[in-house]
């Protein structure tokens, strides 16, 4: 049996009721419950511990993911991850091509350093063909701020050669009201990249701008650290796996703090703690120069040097 044949009511412990209250929760794929926790098995479907694990295990079978495997197939892989160009060629160089899929790009910095602009450029870029640095896919937006501007997506679609008209169809945008709801519509994304899956454009850009605004002004004082770093940490491995799951680019956008301790060097830190730190697999550091100049400094990656790059910010949109 082919693994897109099996359906969810083919592994052992799911019922019809059980599978409806999977799809409903946004369990519509055997991958997705293969990469599950049991405990949220258990919260979702209403089953028990061992019936939970019994499903995952099932399920990672099924999907052939979760065991052990050679170097040399992570490699071949690894050679399916895409690159989205940000529309500047010094920050897809300082990038190693461009944004890689199946991972979280975090870019940082102080307001009006072009956090949002780049995320609208990278919403414009990912509807390109392949063969001009795009993914040929839609953008879901979660939008915490309001910052989403329709109008600049027509400036930047004009700037590619796109019809803003088709580009802002191909735009999906979510306004989150609170942290909660933040969490929420990542598994709403999810809902809507399967139901795009076989449509020209998938889903292949994921957006949060900005990712720590609503888990900032919810969560003060030091009482509440633990629970938003736990609560931050859960929603971002529902985001890398969104990632890996859609072969799509996570891009999000944080805030700084000062660091008054700092007496050297740059006293802005990034919120968010290690969680953060540890989870977003890119971490850029945007800060503003001359006029419409922006520095773009890479500080954190599996695999490249750190390294600058210096953007502008056009009418058309980010380039060199």
């Amino acid at each position: 049996m082919e693994k897109n044949e099996v359906r969810l009511e083919d592994l052992p412990g799911i019922g019809p009721a059980t599978a409806e209250k999977l799809m409903e929760a946004g369990y519509s794929s055997i991958e997705a419950i293969a990469v599950a926790s049991p405990a949220d098995l258990v919260a979702t479907a209403e089953v028990g511990d061992a019936t939970a694990a019994k499903i995952i295990q099932a399920a990672r079978e099924a999907a052939d993911i979760g065991g052990f495997e050679s170097g040399d197939k992570v490699f071949e892989r690894r050679k399916l991850v895409g690159k989205l160009t940000t529309g500047s060629k010094a920050l897809d160089e300082l990038l190693n091509g461009g944004i890689e899929t199946q991972s979280i790009t975090e870019f940082y910095g102080e307001f009006g350093c072009g956090k949002t602009q780049i995320a609208h450029q990278l919403a414009v870029n990912v509807q390109l063909p392949e063969s001009e640095g795009g993914l040929n896919g839609s953008a879901a937006i979660i939008d915490t701020e309001n910052t989403f501007r329709p109008e600049r997506i027509a400036q930047m679609a004009k700037g590619v050669g796109l019809d803003p008209e088709e580009a802002l169809k191909n735009i999906h945008v979510a306004r989150a009201y609170n942290s909660n709801h933040q969490i929420l519509l990542v598994e709403k994304v999810s809902e809507l990249a399967n139901n795009l899956i076989n449509s020209e454009k998938p889903i292949r850009l994921l957006i949060i701008d900005s990712l720590t605004a609503h888990f900032r002004a919810e969560y003060v004082g030091r009482g509440t650290l633990a629970d938003r770093q736990q609560k931050l940490n859960k929603h971002l491995h529902e985001v890398l796996r969104f990632a890996d799951l859609n072969n799509a680019v996570a891009m999000v956008t944080n805030q700084v703090q000062a660091k008054p301790d700092a007496f050297f060097g740059d006293p802005t830190k990034p919120i968010g703690g290690h969680v953060l730190g540890h989870t977003a697999t890119f971490r850029l550091y945007l800060r503003k120069s001359k006029g419409d100049k922006r520095i773009a400094r890479l500080l954190d990656s599996p695999h490249l040097p750190d390294g600058e790059a210096v953007i502008t910010v056009t009418t058309e949109g980010i380039r060199d």
